[in-house]
């Protein structure tokens, strides 16, 4: 068994002014709501999920974007209301949101 049942990786990169980034559009809001939400539900820690901030992922075209492992499962994402339906529809109960799915 893995250390983390999930393991969740924002992409949190910073690119030059005038340049499409996923931080740019407010993924290190997003990262830290994350990780404040699944400790608050009691879902962190070993055999859980971890929450972290990743450099660039090379899909900033697609962003912000995150990505679930162990089953690789890539996300856009616009605000915290799709940040809490990941953590509740993915993370809690392991079904894929599909809509925020690319």
């Amino acid at each position: 068994m893995s250390y983390f049942r999930h393991h969740v990786f924002f992409c949190c990169n910073q690119r030059g002014e005038g340049e499409t980034c996923c931080n740019g559009a407010g993924a290190t809001a997003a990262q830290t709501y994350a990780r404040e939400r699944v400790a608050e539900l009691g879902l962190k820690g070993r055999g859980k999920v971890r929450i972290n901030k990743s450099g660039c992922l090379d899909r900033c075209d697609d962003g912000p974007v995150l990505v679930v492992y162990p089953e690789g499962v890539w996300y856009s994402y616009v605000d915290h209301e799709d940040i809490e339906e990941i953590i509740q529809e993915h993370l809690r109960n392991g079904r894929i949101v599909e809509r925020l799915r690319i």
